[in-house]
């Protein structure tokens, strides 16, 4: 019987689609992109996007080229792309930023007017639906994360077309995978567990700032360290996880970890649980879409097909960073900002620059992801603190005023 292969039947029935199972999101990705895209391929993506997806697809000796993105939401913008753009990438990836979907539609058309794949980055969007089908039915492939909607620390999918296409891809999946161990099995049982036991005995925030304390986090700015020389060096050798293993790894080390039964059965436990955990989600969005800090996408939805049951919320506000930092004295811990937008992060010597770079500064400096979870919570704090929401400017007034930030050396 395929590795965990009844982990991937439960999702294979919610989207019709055939699944193979993964222990993380990125080696899903990197499994796809190698399976359909030829070295030095070139990859439209969005540059609002967390870098370890950056790094998979240099990993997988890919091109990223980063689009225009709608200040509605950060995703890819498929009108402001150039004719000349579309006409030079080889295939095309969605960020479905927070589980806001991208234009999936109008990007699956143009993927099928030129013939390139569409790949679905599904990492934050089980629960999202675009016209009545789920994110992940549309793309060539798609992947998705078990650590964000089920609260794992491990766990992700594939979904493909057909059965033949889905063992192929087993066969190069475990062929990549490193043998687990029994000490980290535990530890990532556990640590879902330890986290809610901060949360529920209001541990939050002495415990986070005990961890910035001790310099024990990997991240000490939303973005990694990009060491651009030693990167440099590793991208004038053959692509591949373990050239690339420094920054693929980072946040979850067991990324490609042969997790054993103990790991896939809290898994499967949590993933009975998604339609409750969808449902609340929902609810959470509902309540931060009516706040004055709500995204243009968050409040335009309610009114067409109702609140999506979002990994995060997109909210907007003033001065972002210094809330942030305010909002852990009130036990909230906000993760998931792409700040600075990848082509300002990484540069040109390896990724193709943005050719209308301001709407993805604003919307990076100015977002904060809210988890719909703690709806309520997070609403009150940013109450006391007086939070001042933030609004899209126009195309020339951005452009004019947001410059780059510089890059993360």
């Amino acid at each position: 019987m395929p590795y965990g292969s009844r982990l991937a039947a439960q999702m294979t029935r919610r989207l019709g689609r055939e699944c193979l199972y993964t222990p993380s999101a990125r080696l899903a990705l990197y499994l796809a992109l190698r399976r359909w895209c030829r070295p030095g391929a070139r990859v439209l993506m969005s540059p609002v996007n967390d870098d370890v997806i950056l790094f998979v697809v240099l990993a997988a000796g890919l091109r990223p080229v980063q689009a225009p993105v709608s200040l509605r939401d950060g995703n890819i913008d498929p009108a402001a792309v150039p004719e000349s753009t579309w006409r030079n990438v080889d295939a095309v990836l969605t960020t479905n930023l927070y589980g806001v979907p991208d234009r999936v539609i109008e990007l699956r058309r143009r993927c099928d007017e030129l013939g390139i794949p569409l790949f679905e980055d599904a990492a934050h969007a089980i629960g999202t639906r675009v016209e009545g089908r789920p994110i992940g039915a549309f793309g060539t492939a798609a992947a998705f994360s078990l650590s964000k909607h089920v609260a794992g620390a491990a766990g992700g999918f594939l979904a493909v077309d057909g059965v033949r296409t889905r063992r192929e891809l087993e066969r190069l999946r475990d062929e990549l995978l490193v043998p687990g161990r029994l000490r980290a099995d535990l530890a990532t049982t556990l640590r879902p567990l330890a986290r809610s036991g901060v949360r529920a005995l209001h541990l939050v925030r002495p415990v986070w700032r005990t961890m910035q304390r001790l310099g024990v986090l990997e991240r000490d700015a939303f973005r990694m360290e990009l060491h651009p020389l030693r990167l440099a060096d590793r991208a004038s050798r053959a692509p591949g996880l373990t050239a690339y293993e420094p920054w693929v790894r980072v946040d979850l080390h067991g990324y490609r970890s042969r997790h054993g039964a103990l790991v896939r059965a809290q898994l499967k436990l949590r993933v009975d649980r998604l339609d409750g955990d969808l449902a609340r989600r929902a609810v959470g969005v509902s309540l931060l879409s009516g706040t004055a800090w709500a995204a243009p996408a968050l409040r335009e939805r309610p009114g067409c097909d109702g609140p999506l049951p979002l990994f995060r919320a997109p909210l907007l506000v003033q001065d972002r960073d210094a809330l942030l930092e305010r909002l852990v004295d009130h036990g909230v811990v906000c993760g998931y900002v792409y700040d600075p937008p990848l082509d300002d992060y990484a540069g040109a010597e390896f990724v193709e620059p943005s050719p209308a770079p301001w709407a993805a500064r604003w919307f990076a400096a100015h977002v904060l992801p809210a988890d719909p979870l703690l709806a309520r919570g997070i609403t009150n704090a940013l109450t006391r603190e007086g939070a001042r929401a933030a609004h899209p400017p126009t195309a020339a007034a951005t452009a004019a005023t947001v410059a780059p930030c510089p890059r993360v050396r």
